[in-house]
């Protein structure tokens, strides 16, 4: 096998630019780069990708997905057999919804016998897998201290929380200058949420994570939901700010 890179990013169903912005952190480097700059990706680099959408799927941050694949222990069969796990049962509610618009549609009954996997069934998997990576890779200080904040939280502080984040995502929606003096502040709004609620989000960090929301298609659709190009407005914000 040797896929450039828009044949692997379609094959792996994520975008040209997200899988640039995998090898330009080192999260996955291409199989083979030509002294003309194109990429392409055997066997091996396609399993690790595999690998890498599975922990994005149990939102495991990219820095400890790097870590989880540089460990002498890492057990690929298993993850890609947990991933199959959970796309299988993605798949069935999918043909479910299918069947219901089609009777919806042509009045036609369509019934499958075989038992259905619901939502709670898939985010009980999800979560179990999660909670399994967290117990095994979970030993950065970052994720420890969030880990540790957040089984402190009550229902109702959860909710604040959330309610705080998404009033700085739609207020990033509605910025106008992510680079003047708006966005700067929102900038720093967001940074010292992270590090009150979560973890001690640095500079270096959060550098990081505005790369990833619009290198990340993950990122990109929950904060496009805020208002079309938030992603990119917070990325640049962010961007601006740590250059300063």
């Amino acid at each position: 096998m040797r896929l450039s890179v828009s044949e692997a990013a379609r094959r792996a169903g994520v975008s040209v630019r997200t899988l640039r912005w995998y090898d330009e952190i080192g999260l996955l480097k291409p199989s083979e780069t030509t002294q003309a700059g194109y990429r392409f990706y055997d066997e091996t680099a396609m399993a690790s990708l595999q690998q890498i959408l599975f922990y994005r799927e149990l939102d495991v941050p990219l820095e400890q997905i790097g870590r989880i694949l540089d460990a002498p222990d890492n057990d690929r069969t298993e993850a890609l057999q947990k991933h199959r796990t959970l796309l299988l049962m993605k798949r069935r509610r999918l043909d479910d919804m299918l069947r219901l618009v089609d009777e919806t549609i042509g009045g036609i009954a369509m019934y499958d016998e075989r038992p259905k996997p619901t939502q709670a069934d898939w985010e009980a998997v999800k979560e179990r897998y999660a909670a399994e990576a967290a117990e095994r890779w979970g030993n950065t200080e970052a994720f420890l201290e969030s880990r540790e904040k957040h089984a402190k939280y009550t229902p109702e502080q959860e909710a604040q929380i959330n309610a705080e984040m998404e009033e700085i995502f739609t207020a990033f929606g509605k910025c106008t200058d992510p680079e003047g003096e708006e966005g700067q502040a929102l900038v720093k709004r967001w940074q010292a949420h992270i590090t009150q609620y979560h973890y001690n989000c640095t500079d270096g960090i959060l550098a990081c994570l505005g790369e990833s929301y619009v290198n990340d298609p993950r990122f990109r659709e929950n904060l496009d939901k805020y208002g079309p190009g938030t992603a990119q407005k917070m990325s640049d914000a962010i961007a601006s700010y740590c250059k300063r």
